[in-house]
């Protein structure tokens, strides 16, 4: 695409100084429950300032275009290409069902989004849906002495839970067919993690540059019809892209790519969590042949600026966490001017976004996870940014960390009352990185003083001030979750990572949570600096009488992750690491390799402690010894088998 250099001037309405259309869009791949909340947010604030707003999803509709008779069709056109020799077992079995997916891909879509659920008989009698590989892992026994006598199925849902059975089986359907997908047509193609190799932590912008000049796939011109009716029906001025995630950020520069190719004349601008952790060191001017502008942090100021720029009532050089390309150099202009107060940034809107077309997908037996993509959640923030604001594994210099406001409970419930009128849903989903007990609390008396009722979960931080009178408060307005970091169950790196909890307190208030009737999920790390051998025996151990004594009912392991924001990253002689020396960057900057002197193999370590926990979760091997997990000799626990039934009392 040739270069274009910034065009600066006021943009031209039809009115003197007339509010701008603006359009805010959902690139592919984010969620297909429920909308990413970020452009209700935005367009809600808009309107509540006078602007003519609109927002759409281009992730749920591209799905809904390709998962349908005639995208399967046009899949099929492209595999047609492909030698019957080169093809792979799935392919060959998707071919030789193909008259069952056109016949059954409209049930299945309607069954996923609740407008028929009657076809869940037909699914669970395993005789409907055509089955592929993914349907494999429905035979794998998890282990002989097995009380659900191998059946996944049954641990997960019970003998009566049929619609969350056939839902499960719908969404492997699904990815039988994302699989065709991904090795006929597009090799990128995920359901979230769509191209992400092409961003995250990518330090120059070549290969995504590579990619969007080379050949479209049926993905690309799928998604570039959608974004051609997308613009004739909203006739916009300006286009917001929020990317979330490294897998959004391909598909956000196709939609851009477009936009400039047919409509040069509209505003484009980017931003959203990626741009905010990954792009705050950006010189690649040839972005700037896509967005306009890119804004950083909170959108909300930075767009009232760019508006009054447009319309002539603000110089370049006065707009906030902006970045421009001029002079074929990118410029980063920061004025700086108070942020919009959480309490006035507005009640999020969904309009616009067709709620009853979203897919209620169950990938994940885990009993927490699957709330992740299961229901239609409303998604709001109790607090913006974290009251504790201290793990050093955590981004705690960036702005959606490090700004810590709150807003009035009955502005809250103001909120969560609006949102159901207008979404008829009353799930919600407090997306907060850890939710604050004092705000809680009050947004719990305040929805019971008021009759609301709904249901509610998120994250918290497992500390003392969650006893067990807060919990069962909470659980009375309608909390039926809470997650919360573990992380590594050793008091020692538990304060290296200056987490502010101990194993002992986090014992406690899950048991308080669970007594309430919440389910309780546990976010647990591995490979954390200075982690020996010995800290991860004895943090499987912890976790295992955690299970056993009922404190927890789901969690999951994750490899750490050094990033530049977070403390390790800033500090690492601190932690007892070397940072590995990163590339010349003029893209993204996030992750960063480090050098642990304890040699510690976490790979061998992440594969035990995965394997341990799914069995836990089933109820199963919580009487043996934690070491039996283990491929190769370790230690024996330092951990006394009654550390957590002493520490309940």
């Amino acid at each position: 695409m040739k270069a274009m250099q910034l065009n600066t001037t006021p943009m031209q309405t039809s009115t003197a100084n007339a509010s701008p259309r603006v359009l805010s869009l959902i690139p592919p791949m984010t969620q297909l429950n429920t909308p990413y909340p970020s452009t209700a947010y935005i367009t809600g604030f808009l309107r509540s300032r006078q602007v003519t707003a609109f927002q759409e999803d281009l992730a749920l509709q591209l799905v809904l275009r390709l998962f349908s008779v005639s995208g399967l069709q046009a899949v099929r056109q492209q595999l047609d290409a492909i030698p019957p020799k080169k093809r792979s077992a799935q392919l060959h079995s998707f071919v030789g069902q193909f008259e069952r997916y056109l016949a059954t891909i409209g049930p299945v879509i309607a069954f996923l989004q609740g407008r028929d659920s009657t076809v869940a008989h037909r699914i669970c009698g395993r005789n409907f849906l055509p089955e592929g590989e993914r349907f494999a892992a429905l035979e794998v026994y998890v282990d002989p002495d097995d009380p659900y006598g191998g059946d996944p199925l049954a641990w997960a849902f019970g003998a009566l839970g049929q619609q969350d059975r056939a839902r499960h089986l719908a969404t492997l359907y699904l990815n039988d067919i994302a699989d065709v997908l991904r090795e006929a047509v597009d090799e990128r193609f995920e359901f979230v993690r769509y191209a992400e190799s092409l961003a995250m932590s990518q330090p120059t912008f070549e290969p995504l540059a590579r990619a969007l000049a080379g050949k479209p796939t049926l993905v690309d011109d799928t998604l570039q019809q959608l974004v051609e009716e997308a613009i004739a029906r909203h006739q916009p001025d300006i286009v917001l892209l929020s990317v979330p995630f490294p897998g959004s950020v391909y598909a956000a520069f196709r939609i851009a790519q477009t936009i400039k190719a047919r409509w040069p004349a509209i505003r484009t601008v980017l931003g959203g969590g990626f741009v905010n952790t990954e792009l705050r060191e950006l010189k690649e001017p040839r972005v700037f042949d896509y967005f306009d502008f890119i804004t950083l942090d909170d959108g909300e100021k930075p767009l009232l600026a760019l508006l009054e720029h447009w319309q002539g009532k603000r110089s370049a050089s006065r707009l906030v966490r902006t970045f421009m390309r001029e002079d074929g150099q990118v410029r980063y202009i920061n004025m700086m001017e108070a942020d919009i107060p959480f309490e006035e940034v507005g009640t999020p809107t969904w309009d616009g976004l067709p709620i009853d077309r979203y897919l209620s997908l169950l990938d994940m037996l885990n009993p927490m996870h699957r709330l992740w993509s299961d229901g239609r959640w409303n998604k709001l923030t109790v607090a913006h940014g974290c009251y504790w604001k201290k793990c050093s594994f955590c981004d705690v210099t960036l702005d959606y960390i490090s700004r810590y406001e709150t807003a009035s409970a009955s502005t809250l419930v103001d909120r969560i009352e609006a949102i159901i009128t207008e979404t008829d849903q009353t799930g919600f989903h407090f997306v907060d990185e850890a939710a604050p007990p004092k705000m809680l609390r009050a947004l719990a008396e305040e929805l019971l003083r008021r009759n609301v009722s709904i249901s509610w979960w998120g994250n918290i931080r497992f500390e003392k001030s969650f006893t067990p009178e807060l919990c069962q408060l909470l659980a009375e307005s309608g909390c039926i979750a809470i997650s919360g970091g573990l992380e590594v169950a050793s008091d020692r790196l538990l304060k290296l990572m200056k987490k502010g909890v101990s194993v002992e307190q986090v014992a406690r208030v899950t048991q308080s949570f669970t007594e309430a009737g919440v389910l309780v999920h546990a976010y647990l790390m591995y490979g954390f600096p200075t982690q020996t051998v010995q800290d991860t025996v004895d943090a499987l151990e912890y976790v295992r009488q955690l299970f056993d004594t009922g404190c927890i009912q789901s969690g999951f392991f994750h490899r750490f992750a050094c990033t530049v924001h977070s403390p390790v990253g800033q500090n690492p002689e601190e932690y007892g690491v070397t940072l590995q020396p990163l590339p010349p960057v003029s893209f993204a900057k996030n992750d960063v390799g480090f050098i642990d002197p304890t040699g510690t193999d976490h790979d061998a370590m992440g594969k035990a402690l995965n394997k341990a926990l799914y069995n836990f979760m089933h109820g199963i091997g919580l009487d043996q010894d934690v070491r039996n997990w283990f491929s190769g000799r370790v230690p024996k626990p330092r951990v006394p088998r009654n550390f957590i039934a002493r520490a309940l009392g």
